[in-house]
């Protein structure tokens, strides 16, 4: 190995790694560095919220140690549940979509005005939102990256959230009030201990699969979604 390609192959290991630890370390830098520009924080925001009884009740907080949102498309309603230490469900809040876009079906590209169907993590609180405050979920999650690939797919689409005001183009709005007690909530719980399942329909009521025609593993993402919706009765 000459000594250039050497010196080629150190710069972009070290780009690799400054670009890992960029990503990384931004959810802490970037809330710091708002916060020193007197921009909202998640902090600030919260703190506001709360002042206004938003987010848990004190008895709510007391026993929650899980949050589980399911977003049923047919219905156009989120629910929010909560899980205690001993693995006991309660529905807390239902708050509804106040707009609409797409159809029955999973998210497949780019442009396409679906909202996501599977199950997701937030990845993060977003207080400067366009649609007043948002909620950022991991669309496309490792079964959608798969699927794409199965099906050579790509540019599979991206930046779903769930937010407020009443306009939507494939993701969740609910309303400003909504998206200020639900922030409030992920806030209080934590992020990594929220789990957001989205679904065509309620499986609960119906377990008949809808026919996605795009598709032939719709069985398999459909069977994914019902076993986790089946646990929380209403």
């Amino acid at each position: 190995m000459t000594s250039r390609l050497r010196f080629l192959l150190t710069v972009l290991l070290f780009v690799g790694v400054a670009a890992m630890l960029y990503r990384s370390a931004g959810s802490v830098w970037r809330p710091l560095y708002a916060e020193v520009k007197g921009e909202r924080t998640v902090k600030s925001v919260v703190a506001g919220l709360v002042a206004k009884g938003k987010g848990l009740s004190p008895e709510e907080a007391e026993i929650t140690k899980s949050v589980t949102l399911i977003g049923l498309k047919k219905e156009r309603l989120l629910e929010v549940w909560i899980t205690d230490e001993e693995g006991q469900h309660q529905k807390i809040r239902g708050y509804p979509f106040t707009a609409f876009s797409g159809k029955s079906g999973p998210k497949l590209r780019e442009g396409d005005l679906q909202i996501p169907e599977g199950v997701y993590e937030v990845e993060y609180l977003n207080p400067r939102s366009s649609y007043h405050l948002s909620v950022k979920l991991n669309y496309p999650n490792a079964f959608d990256r798969a699927k794409g690939r199965e099906d050579d797919r790509e540019f599979l689409g991206g930046d779903i959230f769930i937010h407020g005001r009443a306009v939507t183009i494939g993701c969740i709005p609910i309303g400003d009030e909504a998206i200020e007690d639900l922030f409030t909530i992920i806030a209080q719980t934590g992020p990594s201990e929220v789990k957001v399942i989205l679904a065509p329909g309620d499986f609960r009521i119906s377990n008949e699969f809808p026919e996605i025609s795009a598709v032939e593993w719709e069985k398999e993402l459909y069977s994914i979604v019902s076993e986790e919706i089946a646990r929380f009765v209403p």
